[in-house]
C-alpha cells in the first residue's frame, strides 16, 4: 500500500512513465481526461507529453497499452505539436500494436495512423506502414496493408502516393501466408477503384489465378467514379462545401470531381521501375549489326527487340544503339530486317519517353524517307515508330524534317508523311499548335491537295481536317484562302470526323487506324483535359465573312501572301498597244491636250500637261485608264523631255494617277524606268520620289522596291543610284518593313558599298542603317566579308540607331489602307509572325550534307588532337555557312560527347561552336534543345571557374535564340538540379533567378524542380543556399503559394519548418508577372534600354525577402501606411497608436561606460567577436540583445524586421535625431555601426542607399563633434564598407568612396590604408580596382606615411595588380604607383620590387604620361599639406633620398635577393628612435613648425659644362664645395643621371667621374653604388627606347652619353671595393642593359660604334672581375633564366649570358673561396624548378644545359661532398632535382673528391688518384676528346686535356691520337701551346683584370674559317695587321687620374666579338690585350712597354711604336 500511496501522489506525467504498470495506466486514464479538457490546441500542457507519446503505445503490458493508445489518439487528434511525434508513434504502432491478438488494440492503431494522415502526415505514415511489410510477423503484414487500404478508401489516391505501394503489391501475392495474399487481393481491388487500368501491367507477372481472381473483382466494382469521404485539415473547408454541394445537388459532385480528375489519373508508366538493358546488350551487336549475313543481323536485332519490350527504360546513353537502328532502317535491303530495327526504335522511344527525345531529330528523317517501301507490315512498323517518336519531342522539334519531305516525289512517302501529321495534330492543343508552327505544315498541305495521287490528297484532307477540328476554323480559314469551296467543304467534313483522344467515337476512314496505333503505347492521360479545353468543335456559318478582311490584312504581312488575290487581278491586266491607249485617252482627256502632248514648243507642252492634269484631278478612279495614259505621258519625247517643267508636271501626274486610278504592276512597268532615271535629277527629283512613293502605294512596296534598286545599278548613273537608295530607306520608314525582301537588296546594297562614288557608299549605308532598325544584329552577317574600314562605317551607323524604336508605317497598299476591322490579337500575331519572317529572311543553308562521317569520327577519336581537329572543322563548316538550317545530321550527337570530355581545353571549343550555332541556327535551334542545350547545363557543374563562364555564356546564346519555354518543359531541368554538384546547381539556380520573372507563362513542368529547389535551400553550400533563396520568390510568383506549400508536404519536419518559413517570406516580396507586351516595338524598346516596370520594381525586392513582410501586395503599400494582414497575424491598429505614442521619447539610451563595457566583453572573449564571412543568426542575435540596453525597444523592432521597408523607416528617424540625440548616438556607436555592417550583406538597393545617406551624415556629425573612431569600431566596420566598394552600382560605389574620405577625419588614414589593402586580395575585381584607388587617393593626400606597415612592403603588394587580368585594376594599381611616384620620384622603383618586363614597361609608359613633375613644394604648400593630414609632421614624410636610412627598401628588381644581402640592407633603427606614427596622427594638440632646410649650393651644377676632351681633366674648381655639402648632393646628381635631358645627364656623370678619378674623395660614392647604377641603366634604357628612335637627335651626343656612362662605369669597376657593393639585382639589370646594348644593330651605324661596343666588352669584362663575386654569378644565373623564359628575347642574348657565366666558371678555382655556395645554389635550384632537365633538353640549343652542368660539375670538383652542406636555403630538398644530380656528380667524383690536396687552386681541384685503373683513364681521355671533336665544346677539352697532362706528365696521348687526321693532331698540340701561353701569363699577373680568352664564347675555336677550309698562316698574318690598326685607332679611351700618376685605361679588347669574326683572331687579339696589359701592371710604367705575344718580336716592336705615336698625336 506504501508504494501505491507513492505514486498516486505523482504527477500524471511521470505516472505514465512509472515502472508500475497501475501506475501508468492511472496515468494514461487521467492524461486521456486532460486531453479531453484542454481546449486550446496550442496550451502549453501539450508539450509536456510530447516525448512520452510513442510509450503511451508501445507499453509492455496489454491493458495500459490499450488506454494509452486512447490516450494517444486524443492527444494527435488536439495537440497543434502532435504532427512532431509522427514518425516514432506509427513505428511504435506497427511494430508493437498491429502484432497484438486484441482487435481494439489494432482499431486504435489504424485509428492513429489514419489520424496522423489527416494531420498532412501522409508521407511519413505511409513509410512507416511500407517499412512494416517487411516485418517477419504476418500479422503487422496483414495489418500494414489493412491500414494502407482504408487510408487509401477514405482519403483517396490524391493523399495516399500509389507509386510506392504498386511497386511492393506483387510481393505481397507471393506470400506463403493466406492472410497476407487476401489483404492484398483487397488492396488491388481498392487500387483498381482509383487508378483503373494503369494498375494492369505492375500486376501482369503475378500468378495467372490470382490475377483471374482480380480481373473477376475487378470487373464487379462500379464504373464511376470514386470519392474522397475524409479529407485533411487543410481540407475541411474543401469538406464542408462538398458535403454541401452533395446534399444540394449531387450531379453537379460528379462533374466537378471529372475536372478535377486529370490531376489524380495516374499514368501506368509512372508505377513502374525502370529496367536498365545497356549493359544487357549484347557485346558483339555493333559486330554483329554490320555482318554481311542477315541472319546475324537478325540475331542481334531480337536481342533487343526483347529487351526493348520493357515498358519502362532507365535512361542511359543509347546514342550508338539508335545510330546502329537508324542505319539499318535507312540502308538494310532485307525488309524484315527494317521492320525489327523499327520495332526496336518504337520500344525505346516508348520505354524512354521525353528521355527519348535527344534522338528524335536523328531518326525521324530517316524513317520518313523509308515510307517508300511499299509492304504493310514494314509501313505499320515505321508508323509505330515515329508515332512513339513524336511522343517523346514536339511538333516544332520535327516540322523542318517533316516539310523537308513534303515535296518528295514518292507519293508514298507524301501520304505517309500527311498522315503522320494527322495523327500528331491529335494530340496537339491550341498552345502546342501555335500559327508559326501550323502555318507551314498548311502550305504544304494545300500542294497536296491538288496531287495527281488520291492517297495524297486523301491523307492531306485529313491532315488539314484535324489541324481545323484542334486549333477551330478561325484560326485556318486564313491558310486555306485560294482553295475551291468543294475541297474546304472537304476538309470540313474530315474535321467533323476526328475525335481527339479522351473522346468517345473513333474516326474514320485511314485516320481511326493510324490513332489506334499511338493510343496503344500509352499515351500520357494528362493531355486529355488540356484538349477538352480546346476551341469550339463546330466552325461558326458566318465564319465565311471573316475571309475577305483576312485577305486584306494580309497584305501587309510579312511575307505579302494575303494580297495574292488582288496581285493575280494586277499581273493579268494585258499589256495594251499604243494605238489602243491613244483611243482610250482621246476618251477622257481634251483633243489639245493629246494634240500637243508631242509638240516641238516646250510651252505647248507645258500647257498640254496642265490640261492633262485637271482631266486626271476631275476624272472618276473607277473609269480612270491608268495604263493608257501613262503611255501618253511616255509617248515621244517621254522621259527623255529637255524641259524640267514640263517634266516636273509629267512626274507629278504620275503620281496622281497612281494615287487615284486602278494602277496595275503593267502599268507601273511603263514608268518607272523613267523616273528612276529622273531620281537623281537636281530639279525633277522630287517629283520623281513622290511618284515612286505613289506606285508603292498602288502595287506595294516589296515590288515597287525591288524594281527600283534593280533599274537604278543597271544604269551607270551614280547620282540616280545614291537618290534611289536614299528614297528606299523613307520609303521604308513610311510603309514598314513588311514583305520587304531582304535577300534581293542584299546584292545590290554590296555593289552599292564597292562604288567608287562616296555619295552611293553612303546612301547604301544609310540605307541598312535603316534595315537595322527593323532586323536588328542579324543583318550584320551580311557584310562581315567587307573591308575593316567599310565595316567600321556600318557599325557606326548601326551604332546610331541603336535604342531607336521602328516608326509607325503610315503608308501601305490602297486595298490594304480601305480594309478595316482586324482584331488585335491577330494584329499582334501577325507581328510576330513578321519578327521571324525577319530571321527567315536570312539565306540559311543546310549544312548536314557537310557533316561527313570522317568529320564525326574525328570528333569522337580517343587522341585529342585529332579531336580537336574534327571540332576546329566543325566551326569552320559553320562558319563559312554563317546563316544555316536546324538539321545538324550527327553532329549534335558528336558535339553533345564533347562537353563531357576530359580535355577542358575541347569542352570550351565545343561550347564555343554551340554558340556559333546557336547564333547562325536563329529560332530553328529550339529543336535542339533537349539534345544539345541540357548537356550544356551540365557543364555549368565544372570546377573550372571558366569553363562554367563559357557554359553559361553559351547557354545565355541560346536562351537568346529559343526563349525559356524549351528548357523548361519536360524533366531535363529537374533531373540536372538532382545532382548534388554545387557549381551546377548554383549557376542554374542564379540563372532562374534572372530569367522566370520575366516570362509571362511557363510549363507546369517548372513545377518538377520544387523539391530539388527546396534540397538547395539547405544544400551544404552557401552560395547555394543563397542562390535558392533568390529563385524561390520567382518560382513563387509562377506557381503560386499554395502549390508551393503544398509540395513541402513531403519533406522531412525539421525541413519542412524552415522552408515554410522562407516561403512566407518569399511571399511578401514576390514579383509581379510581367504585363502581356502592347506590341513589338514596345517589348523591344524595354528590353533595349530599360527593363520592365514590373521587373525593375521587383528585382531589388527579391534579393531582399529575407527581412520582407509575408504579404505579396506589400510593396504596393507606401511606407508610411499600414499594411494589410498577412497570413495568420494581423496588425491591430490601437498597437500602432500606441507605437506612435511611446516613439516620442528618446530613441537611443546613454548608458555610462556602456561601449566601454562591450569593448572589454569583446576583449575578454565573452561574446562573438565581430568577424565574419556573412552574418549567422548568432551574431544577430548577439547585436540585438546588446542593443536592447540602449535603444528604444520600438526602434530595435524596426531594425530587426523581416521587412526592408521598416529598416527604411528606422534610418530615417534616426537621421532626423542625429543632432538632438548626438551624445546617445556617439554612446551606441559601436552598435549601429555593427547594424549597419549586417545590412551591407543585404542586396536591398533602396535600404542600401539609406544605410550610405545616414552614413555620411554621420561621419560628417562625428567629425564635426571632433570623434575619432577607436580601433573596437573600426575593426568591426571598416571591412565590410570596403566589401561595397565592389558594388556594381555605380551610385553605390561613389558614395562609398564619399564615406571612406571622410573616414580618415575621425580615423587616422594610416590605419584605414591596411583595411583596403586587405580589399586589394578580394576575388572581386571592382572592388580590387576601387581600393586602390582609394590607396592612390591616401598617398596622394597623405604621403608616404598612410603605407603600413612600411611603403616597401606595401608598394610590392600594389605593384602585383598591374598584371592582373582585369583592365580596371591594372589602371588602378598603375595610378597608385603614379600618385606614389608623385610622391617619392625615382624612389619609386626600389620600393615596388622585382616586376616582369611587360609590368615594368608599362609602369614607365604610365608614369611618363601621368606623372607630375616632382618638385619640392614651397613652404606654404608644404604647410597646408601636413595641417590637412592628420600627422602634421614633415619630418615624416618620405623625402626622395634615395640613400636616407628610413628602412629596408629592396630595389625594384629582385626584392627577394636582397633580403638574403644583409650586408646591403639598411640599419636596423631601434624602437627608441622609431616615429611612432599611430601617436603623431592621433595627436592634434601641438602645433610644428617647419624645420629650416639645408641649403646646397647648386646653382653651379646646372651651368653647362664644357664636355671633356679624352686626355688627362683637370680637378673641378667647385669640387669640394660639392663635396663638403654631404651625401645629399650626390645623391642629387645620381637623380640627375637617369634624366631624359641629355646635356644634363652628362653633365651630372662628369661630376660623378671626377668624384670616382679621385681615391680620396671616391669613398664618398661609398653607400651610394646601387643608386647610381640604377641611374645608369635606367638611363641605358632610355637611350635604348627613345633617344635611338628619335631622329631629331644628333646621334653623336648620343655616342658622347655612351662615352660617358662607360667611362664612369670603368672607372666605378676599378675600384674594388666600391664594385663589390653592387647588389645582385642592381647587376643583373646592369648586365642585361649592356649586353643589350652589344646587340643594338643601330650602335654600329654611329661613328665609332665598333669602339663603343668593344668598350662596353672591356666594361662586362671589369664587372665580371671586381664585382662581388657571389653577386655576379648569381645576376648571371637569373639573367639566363628569364632570357630563356622571355621567348620575345634574341637568341645572342641567352648565348652571352652564358658565355659570361662560362668566364666565371674558368675563374672559379680562384674565387671559390669568397663565393657563398647556399645562394648559388639556391639560384640553381630556382633555375632548375623553372627549367627541369627535360625541358632544358628540349630548348632549341644545348648550351644552357651543358653550361649548368659544367658549373655544378665544378663546383662538386672544388669542394667534394662538402658541398651538400650548402643547400640549407633550399627548403624542399628532397623535392630538389638539384640535390640528386650534386649526389650523383659526387658519387661518380668520388675519387677525385678524396685527394683533394688544396682547394683554392685548380690543379688541386682536378688532381686524380695516381692508382687509377687504365680502364678509368681510358674513360676519362675518350671523354675528352669528344669534346674537343665536338664544335661547342672544343675549348673546355683542351682545357681539361691541359690540366689532366699537368697532373700525369707520363700520360700515353698516342692510342687516342694515331687514328686521327694529321689536321687534328696539329690542332691539339696548338690549342694545348695556347693554354700553356695563357696561363704562364697569368701566373706572372697579380690582378685578374685580364681579358677573357675566348672559352666558350665563340662556337668554335679551331683553326677553321665559317665554310670549315683550312687558315694559312697569311690569312692570320693579314688579320695580326688589321688587329694592329684596331689597336691604334682605338686608343683614344678616356684615362684616369690615380693618385698624381697618369695611367691610361687597359685597351678594348673584345669579350663579346660577332659571330662573323673569326676566333683564331679573337684568340690572337685576346693574347696580346693580357701580355700588354700584364706588362703594365707588372712594371707600373706610364709609357707603353712591349707586349709579349707568339708573334715575331719585330712585329711586337712596331706595333709598340705605332701605339705610341698614335697616342701621342691625340695628346
Amino acid at each position: 500500500m506504501g508504494d501505491d500511496s507513492e505514486w498516486i501522489k505523482l504527477p500524471i506525467d511521470q505516472k505514465c512513465e512509472h515502472k508500475l504498470w497501475k501506475a501508468r495506466l492511472n496515468g494514461y486514464e487521467e492524461s486521456l481526461k486532460l486531453f479531453q479538457r484542454i481546449e486550446d490546441e496550442k496550451s502549453p500542457e501539450w508539450g509536456k507529453y510530447l516525448g512520452l507519446i510513442k510509450k503511451f503505445v508501445t507499453d509492455s503490458n496489454a491493458m495500459a497499452q490499450l488506454k494509452g493508445l486512447e490516450a494517444a489518439l486524443a492527444y494527435i487528434e488536439k495537440a497543434h505539436v502532435a504532427a512532431k511525434t509522427t514518425g516514432e508513434v506509427v513505428s511504435g504502432v506497427v511494430t508493437k500494436v498491429f502484432n497484438q491478438p486484441k482487435a481494439r488494440a489494432k482499431e486504435l492503431g489504424m485509428d492513429i495512423c489514419l489520424m496522423y494522415i489527416e494531420m498532412e502526415k501522409a508521407e511519413v505514415v505511409q513509410d512507416e506502414l511500407l517499412k512494416g511489410l517487411d516485418n517477419k510477423n504476418p500479422k503487422i503484414i496483414v495489418s500494414c496493408i489493412e491500414t494502407l487500404r482504408k487510408g487509401l478508401s477514405e482519403f483517396g489516391s490524391k493523399i495516399i502516393t500509389l507509386k510506392p505501394v504498386v511497386k511492393v503489391l506483387p510481393k505481397q501475392f507471393e506470400s506463403r501466408e493466406k492472410a497476407v495474399r487476401d489483404e492484398a487481393k483487397l488492396l488491388a481491388v481498392e487500387i483498381y477503384r482509383w487508378i483503373r487500368d494503369a494498375l494492369r501491367p505492375p500486376l501482369q507477372n503475378i500468378n495467372s489465378v490470382q490475377l483471374k481472381e482480380l480481373e473477376e473483382e475487378w470487373v464487379k466494382l462500379p464504373s464511376s467514379a470514386p470519392k474522397q469521404s475524409r479529407f485533411l485539415r487543410s481540407q475541411q473547408d474543401l469538406k464542408a462545401k462538398f458535403e454541401q454541394q452533395q446534399a444540394s445537388q449531387g450531379d453537379e459532385v460528379d462533374g466537378d470531381d471529372d475536372d478535377g480528375e486529370p490531376a489524380v489519373q495516374v499514368d501506368p508508366y509512372e508505377l513502374l521501375e525502370p529496367v536498365e538493358i545497356l549493359s544487357k546488350i549484347p557485346k558483339d551487336f555493333y559486330d554483329k549489326i554490320e555482318a554481311k549475313k542477315w541472319q546475324e543481323r537478325k540475331e542481334v536485332l531480337e536481342a533487343v527487340e526483347i529487351l526493348v519490350k520493357n515498358p519502362k527504360l532507365e535512361n542511359g546513353d543509347f546514342g550508338d544503339l539508335v545510330r546502329a537502328l537508324k542505319k539499318v532502317v535507312g540502308k538494310d535491303a532485307n525488309v524484315m530486317l527494317v521492320t525489327l530495327a523499327a520495332k526496336c526504335l518504337a520500344g525505346l522511344a516508348a520505354g524512354l519517353r521525353k528521355k527519348f527525345g535527344t534522338y528524335a531529330g536523328l531518326v525521324v528523317p530517316t524513317i520518313l524517307e523509308k515510307f517508300k517501301e511499299k509492304k504493310p507490315q514494314v509501313v505499320q512498323a515505321l508508323q509505330e515508330a515515329i508515332d512513339a517518336v513524336f511522343l517523346t519531342t514536339t511538333l516544332q522539334n520535327l516540322s523542318e524534317d517533316i516539310l523537308g519531305v513534303m515535296d518528295n516525289k514518292n507519293p508514298s512517302i507524301k501520304q505517309q508523311a500527311s498522315l503522320f501529321l494527322a495523327r500528331s495534330f491529335r494530340h496537339c492543343t491550341t498552345s502546342t499548335l501555335p500559327k508559326s508552327v501550323l502555318k507551314p505544315f498548311c502550305a504544304a498541305l494545300l500542294k497536296q491537295v491538288n496531287d495527281s495521287a488520291p492517297e495524297v490528297r486523301d491523307a492531306a484532307f485529313e491532315a488539314l481536317g484535324t489541324a481545323m477540328r484542334v486549333v477551330g476554323e478561325k484560326a485556318v480559314n486564313p491558310f486555306l484562302t485560294d482553295l475551291d469551296k468543294l475541297k474546304l467543304d472537304k476538309i470540313k467534313e474530315c474535321a467533323d470526323k476526328v475525335e481527339l483522344p479522351g473522346g468517345k467515337k473513333a474516326g474514320g476512314g485511314v485516320g481511326a487506324e493510324k490513332k489506334e496505333k499511338p493510343a496503344s503505347k500509352a499515351p500520357a492521360p494528362a493531355e486529355a483535359p488540356s484538349r477538352s479545353s480546346g476551341p469550339p468543335r463546330k466552325a461558326p456559318a458566318a465564319i465565311k465573312s471573316s475571309g475577305p478582311p483576312k485577305k486584306g490584312k494580309s497584305t501587309s504581312a510579312p511575307a505579302g501572301k494575303g494580297k495574292k488575290g488582288l496581285e493575280t487581278k494586277e499581273v493579268i491586266e494585258t499589256e495594251l498597244s499604243l494605238e489602243v491607249c491613244e483611243e482610250r485617252s482621246a476618251v477622257v482627256l481634251p483633243a489639245s491636250c493629246m494634240q500637243l502632248l508631242d509638240s516641238a514648243n516646250w510651252k505647248e507642252r507645258l500647257a498640254s500637261m496642265e490640261e492633262f492634269q485637271r482631266a486626271v484631278e476631275q476624272m472618276d478612279s473607277a473609269e480612270m485608264p491608268c495604263q493608257a495614259l501613262v503611255k501618253m505621258l511616255a509617248k515621244k519625247p517621254g522621259w527623255k523631255e529637255t524641259n524640267f517643267q514640263v517634266m516636273q508636271m509629267k512626274l507629278h501626274i504620275v503620281g496622281l494617277v497612281a494615287q487615284r486610278g486602278s494602277f496595275s504592276k503593267t502599268s507601273a512597268s511603263v514608268v518607272l524606268d523613267g523616273l528612276v532615271d529622273k531620281v537623281g535629277d537636281v530639279k525633277c527629283g522630287g517629283k520623281a520620289k513622290e511618284g515612286l512613293t505613289a506606285i508603292g502605294e498602288a502595287c506595294s512596296l516589296p515590288w515597287t522596291a525591288e524594281q527600283v534598286v534593280s533599274m537604278a545599278f543597271a544604269q551607270k548613273n551614280p547620282k540616280n543610284q545614291a537618290e534611289a537608295l536614299n528614297w528606299l530607306a523613307n520609303a521604308m520608314k513610311e510603309f514598314g518593313f513588311a514583305g520587304i525582301n531582304v535577300k534581293g537588296f542584299i546584292s545590290h546594297v554590296k555593289t552599292a558599298l564597292g562604288a567608287t562614288n562616296p555619295a552611293v557608299r553612303m546612301a547604301a549605308i544609310a540605307l541598312l542603317g535603316v534595315m537595322y532598325l527593323y532586323m536588328g544584329a542579324p543583318l550584320r552577317m551580311f557584310f562581315e566579308d567587307e573591308k575593316p574600314a567599310l565595316l567600321a562605317q556600318i557599325d557606326a551607323e548601326f551604332e546610331k540607331m541603336q535604342g531607336q524604336s521602328t516608326p509607325a508605317p503610315f503608308r501601305g497598299t490602297k486595298k490594304g489602307a480601305e480594309e478595316v476591322g482586324e482584331e488585335p490579337d491577330e494584329q499582334q500575331q501577325e507581328e510576330e509572325g513578321g519578327a521571324v519572317d525577319i530571321m527567315d529572311l536570312l539565306p540559311r543553308a543546310d549544312i548536314s550534307d557537310k557533316i561527313t562521317s570522317d568529320m564525326v569520327s574525328k570528333i569522337g577519336d580517343k587522341n585529342w588532337k585529332i579531336r580537336k581537329e574534327g571540332l576546329d572543322e566543325a566551326a569552320a563548316v559553320i562558319s563559312e555557312a554563317k546563316f544555316i538550317l536546324p538539321p545538324l545530321g550527327e553532329l549534335s550527337l558528336a558535339l553533345r560527347g564533347r562537353l563531357s570530355d576530359s580535355n577542358k581545353i575541347l569542352v570550351q571549343q565545343t561550347l564555343s561552336i554551340l554558340q556559333q550555332i546557336a547564333t547562325a541556327m536563329g529560332p530553328g535551334l529550339k529543336q535542339h534543345v533537349k539534345s544539345l542545350g541540357m548537356p550544356i547545363i551540365t557543364v555549368l557543374g565544372d570546377s573550372k571557374t571558366n569553363v562554367r563562364a563559357a557554359a553559361m555564356a553559351t547557354l545565355q546564346a541560346w536562351v537568346e535564340q529559343t526563349g525559356m519555354k524549351e528548357w523548361l518543359e519536360g524533366e531535363d531541368l529537374s533531373e540536372e538540379l538532382k545532382r548534388e554538384n554545387p557549381f551546377l546547381r548554383q549557376e542554374v539556380l542564379g540563372w532562374l533567378a534572372e530569367k522566370l520573372p520575366t516570362m509571362r507563362v511557363v510549363p507546369g513542368d517548372l513545377m518538377l524542380c520544387v523539391p530539388q529547389l527546396y534540397g538547395c535551400l539547405e544544400d551544404r553550400n552557401g552560395d547555394v543556399r543563397k542562390k535558392a533563396q533568390e529563385a524561390l520568390p520567382m518560382f513563387m510568383m509562377h506557381l503560386g503559394f499554395d502549390k508551393m506549400n503544398k509540395a513541402t508536404g513531403k519533406l522531412k519536419t525539421s525541413s519542412k519548418d524552415q522552408v515554410i518559413g522562407m516561403l512566407e517570406k518569399a511571399r511578401a516580396v514576390m514579383p509581379a508577372k510581367p504585363e502581356a507586351p502592347a506590341g513589338k516595338a514596345g517589348t523591344s524598346k524595354a528590353s533595349n534600354g530599360k527593363a520592365a516596370p514590373a521587373l525593375s520594381k521587383a528585382k531589388p525586392e527579391s534579393d531582399d525577402y529575407g527581412f520582407g513582410e509575408p504579404k505579396a501586395e506589400a510593396k504596393k503599400i507606401k511606407p508610411g501606411a499600414p499594411k494589410k494582414g498577412s497570413v495568420g497575424k494581423k496588425p491591430p491598429v490601437k498597437a500602432s497608436v500606441k507605437d506612435d505614442e511611446d516613439r516620442s521619447g528618446p530613441i537611443f539610451i546613454l548608458v555610462p561606460n556602456g561601449k566601454e563595457q562591450r569593448i572589454r566583453e569583446e576583449k575578454g572573449l565573452k561574446v562573438l567577436k565581430w568577424n565574419f564571412m556573412t552574418p549567422r543568426d548568432e551574431y544577430v542575435e548577439q547585436l540585438k540583445t546588446q542593443m536592447s540596453t540602449c535603444m528604444a525597444k520600438w526602434l530595435q523592432d524596426e531594425l530587426f524586421h523581416f521587412d526592408f521597408q521598416r529598416h527604411v523607416r528606422a534610418i530615417s528617424t534616426m537621421m532626423e535625431r542625429m543632432e538632438e540625440e548626438s551624445d546617445a548616438t556617439i554612446g551606441c556607436l559601436d552598435l549601429i555601426l555593427k547594424w549597419f555592417t549586417l545590412r551591407f550583406f543585404d542586396t536591398n538597393t533602396t535600404v542600401l542607399m539609406k544605410v550610405l545617406e545616414y552614413l555620411k551624415m554621420l561621419f560628417a556629425m562625428l567629425s564635426r563633434q571632433n570623434y575619432h573612431l577607436n580601433e573596437y569600431e573600426a575593426s568591426s566596420f571598416i571591412p565590410y564598407l570596403i566589401l561595397k566598394v565592389g558594388e556594381s552600382k555605380d551610385v553605390v560605389r561613389k558614395d562609398v568612396r564619399a564615406i571612406l574620405a571622410m573616414l580618415c577625419k575621425v580615423y587616422p588614414a594610416s590605419k584605414v590604408f591596411p583595411f583596403l589593402m586587405d580589399g586589394t586580395k578580394s576575388k572581386n575585381s571592382k572592388q580590387r580596382a576601387e581600393c586602390l584607388d582609394e590607396l592612390g587617393n591616401l598617398i596622394g593626400n597623405y604621403g608616404m606615411n598612410v603605407c603600413q606597415p612600411t611603403p616597401a612592403k606595401s608598394l610590392k603588394e600594389i605593384a602585383v595588380h598591374i598584371g592582373d587580368r582585369d583592365t580596371s585594376v591594372r589602371n588602378a594599381a598603375l595610378n597608385t604607383v603614379v600618385a606614389v611616384y608623385n610622391v617619392c620620384g625615382e624612389q619609386v622603383y626600389k620600393l615596388i620590387g622585382n616586376l616582369s618586363e611587360k609590368d615594368m614597361s608599362m609602369l614607365e609608359e604610365r608614369i611618363k604620361r601621368s606623372a607630375k613633375k616632382v618638385q619640392a613644394p614651397p613652404p606654404k604648400q608644404a604647410a597646408e599639406r601636413s595641417q590637412r593630414e592628420n600627422p602634421p609632421n614633415p619630418t615624416a614624410t618620405f623625402i626622395r633620398k634615395p640613400a636616407q636610412v628610413q628602412e629596408e627598401v629592396p630595389n625594384r628588381l629582385n626584392q627577394a635577393r636582397q633580403n638574403a644581402h644583409h650586408d646591403q640592407s639598411a640599419p636596423f633603427i631601434p624602437k627608441e628612435f622609431q616615429l611612432d606614427l599611430d601617436m603623431i596622427e592621433n595627436d592634434h594638440t601641438r602645433v610644428r613648425e617647419l624645420p629650416d632646410l639645408v641649403q646646397h649650393k647648386l646653382d653651379e651644377l646646372l651651368e653647362p659644362i664644357v664636355i671633356p676632351e679624352p686626355k688627362i681633366r683637370s680637378v673641378s674648381p667647385h669640387f669640394d664645395d660639392l663635396h663638403n655639402s654631404t651625401a645629399s648632393t650626390i645623391n642629387f646628381v645620381i637623380s640627375q643621371v637617369a634624366s631624359g635631358d641629355i646635356n644634363t645627364s652628362i653633365q651630372a656623370l662628369a661630376q660623378i667621374d671626377e668624384v670616382l678619378r679621385q681615391e680620396d674623395k671616391a669613398e664618398a660614392m661609398s653607400g651610394h653604388i646601387d643608386q647610381f647604377l640604377i641611374a645608369t641603366f635606367m638611363q641605358l634604357r632610355l637611350i635604348y627606347n627613345t633617344h635611338m628612335a628619335d631622329d631629331r637627335l644628333d646621334k653623336r651626343d648620343i655616342f658622347k652619353l655612351y662615352s660617358c656612362i662607360i667611362g664612369n662605369m670603368l672607372s666605378l669597376f676599378s675600384m674594388e671595393s666600391l664594385a663589390r657593393e653592387a647588389s645582385m639585382g642592381v647587376l643583373k639589370d646592369l648586365m642585361h642593359g649592356l649586353i643589350t646594348l652589344m646587340l643594338d644593330a643601330r650602335v654600329e651605324d654611329i661613328e665609332d660604334g665598333q669602339q663603343l661596343i668593344r668598350s662596353v666588352n672591356l666594361l662586362v669584362v671589369r664587372v665580371l672581375e671586381k664585382s662581388d663575386q657571389t653577386n655576379i654569378l648569381s645576376a648571371l644565373l637569373v639573367l639566363l633564366q628569364d632570357s630563356l623564359t622571355t621567348t620575345a628575347g634574341s637568341p645572342m642574348f641567352s648565348e652571352l649570358v652564358m658565355k659570361c657565366l662560362w668566364r666565371m666558371i674558368r675563374f672559379l678555382p680562384e674565387t671559390i673561396s669568397s663565393i657563398n655556395l647556399d645562394r648559388i645554389l639556391l639560384d640553381v635550384h630556382n633555375f632548375m624548378k623553372v627549367f627541369p632537365k627535360e625541358k632544358l633538353k628540349q630548348l632549341k640549343s644545348d648550351v644552357p644545359h651543358r653550361t649548368l652542368k659544367t658549373l655544378l660539375h665544378t663546383l662538386c670538383k672544388l669542394t667534394g661532398a662538402k658541398i651538400l652542406d650548402h643547400l640549407s636555403m633550399i627548403e624542399n630538398r628532397n623535392e630538389s632535382e638539384l640535390e640528386a644530380h650534386l649526389r650523383r656528380v659526387v658519387k661518380h667524383s668520388g675519387n677525385l673528391s678524396g685527394f683533394k690536396s688544396d682547394r683554392g687552386t685548380e690543379k688541386g681541384a682536378l688532381r686524380m688518384d695516381d692508382r687509377m685503373s687504365k680502364a678509368k683513364v681510358s674513360d676519362i681521355l675518350s671523354e675528352i676528346f669528344k669534346k674537343i671533336g665536338s664544335k661547342e665544346n672544343t675549348k673546355e677539352g683542351l682545357t681539361e686535356l691541359y690540366e689532366y697532362k699537368q697532373n700525369y706528365s707520363d700520360a700515353d696521348l698516342e692510342p687516342f691520337l694515331r687514328n686521327t687526321s694529321q689536321f687534328f693532331q696539329s690542332y691539339v698540340e696548338r690549342g694545348l701551346r695556347i693554354i700553356e701561353s695563357e696561363r704562364e701569363g697569368k701566373n706572372r699577373i697579380q690582378s685578374t683584370g685580364l681579358v677573357i680568352p675566348q672559352h666558350g664564347l665563340d662556337s668554335g675555336s679551331g683553326p677553321l674559317n665559317t665554310n670549315g677550309e683550312e687558315l694559312k698562316p697569311a690569312v692570320y698574318y693579314e688579320r695580326l695587321k688589321i688587329l694592329r690598326q684596331r689597336q691604334g685607332l682605338e686608343n683614344n679611351s678616356r684615362q684616369q687620374q690615380g693618385g698624381e700618376e697618369e695611367r691610361e685605361r687597359p685597351p678594348v679588347t673584345s669579350l663579346l666579338s660577332k659571330p662573323s669574326v673569326a676566333s683564331s683572331t679573337d684568340m690572337l687579339h685576346s693574347k696580346l690585350s693580357q701580355l700588354k696589359e700584364s706588362r703594365e701592371l707588372y712594371q707600373h710604367d706610364p709609357a707603353h712597354s712591349p707586349t709579349r705575344s707568339s708573334s715575331p718580336s719585330a712585329n711586337l716592336d712596331d706595333l709598340k711604336k705605332r701605339l705610341e705615336r698614335i697616342k701621342s698625336n691625340r695628346q
